[in-house]
């Protein structure tokens, strides 16, 4: 019981409605922020007006999809550390993301897309779907990437990013539709597709689906609600609690390397600092084709 009144009462805590008392004679009771003592309340998020993921607006009228929607938001909202990450993260990464989706022609909002596959983290699922956008080894290959024992590119962000780009022009190209190629995503192109021929539906909103995917879209709409006005949502972070983008100097390598370890302290850093910024090299050397080449990022001296 304890542990769900504590729960209850971060949770308030976060959408400002109250705060928690320093002083110990208050005997931890909650206080609003001109000392009087009030109930403990905790507020349901709003749905954003016209509320649209890559130009479709949320079609709150239609059965259903207000409380999955208001379900999603409420994850968002409440599962503070998890968010407050994301966030932080968010800095660092979306830099990096952004101009990529734009280059391949892909809406912005589908920076959104790594951050409910991952949290913008080289996560690995419990299908070993793998990094920021979670590309299993068979797709990973199909798309470009490079995996195998010494390389798995898919904890490049930047080539992983393109890959991804490349997935989505595929299936946007197949359906004609941003959220249909977000749900797919989800699911695979041909999974869907059965889905909208055994239902006779033509988007999204028509199907039913497995409970995965039946969120996800929703999952990508809260996400952008959040991330876009967290402290509507109660997150408040100053200027420095934010990622800043990681600054390196790159060096171009076309021969291959049998002691990475050997490698890096030759070039004046730490082993744990070089693998920190090229997470995709997966072991102690980098064989390289005729025809490759490879960019290793370091720290900036």
């Amino acid at each position: 019981m304890r542990n769900w009144v504590w729960f209850v009462m971060l949770a308030a805590a976060a959408t400002g409605v109250w705060q928690l008392s320093a002083n110990p004679a208050d005997g931890g009771r909650a206080r609003p922020s001109d000392g009087e003592p009030t109930m403990h309340t905790v507020r349901p998020p709003r749905i954003a007006q016209g509320l649209d993921f890559a130009g479709s607006t949320l079609p709150v009228e239609r059965v259903g999809v207000r409380e999955r929607m208001e379900r999603e938001l409420l994850v968002g909202t409440f599962r503070h550390s998890s968010t407050l990450l994301t966030l932080k993260r968010s800095g660092r990464w979306f830099p990096v993301i952004e101009p990529i989706l734009v280059d391949s022609g892909i809406p912005l909002d589908f920076k959104y897309l790594s951050v409910i596959e991952s949290g913008l983290s080289h996560a690995v699922s419990p299908s070993d779907a793998r990094g920021f956008w979670q590309f299993m080894e068979p797709a990973a290959k199909e798309f470009g990437l490079r995996v195998d024992r010494d390389v798995d590119e898919r904890y490049h962000v930047e080539k992983a990013t393109r890959a991804a780009c490349a997935y989505l022009n595929e299936a946007h190209e197949r359906y004609g539709d941003w959220i249909l190629a977000a749900a797919s995503y989800n699911m695979g192109m041909s999974g869907l597709s059965r889905r909208m021929e055994e239902q006779a539906g033509t988007s999204y909103w028509d199907l039913v689906l497995n409970d995965e995917t039946a969120r996800y879209v929703y999952r990508l709409y809260a996400t952008k609600q959040v991330m876009e006005d967290p402290e509507a949502h109660g997150f408040q972070l100053n200027a420095e609690d934010w990622y800043s983008p990681l600054q390196t100097r790159d060096t171009v390598v076309v021969d291959a390397i049998d002691d990475l370890v050997s490698f890096a302290a030759s070039q004046g850093v730490s082993y744990n600092a070089f693998k920190t910024l090229n997470p995709w090299l997966r072991s102690t050397r980098l064989p390289i084709a005729e025809d490759q080449y490879y960019v290793l990022s370091f720290p900036l001296r």
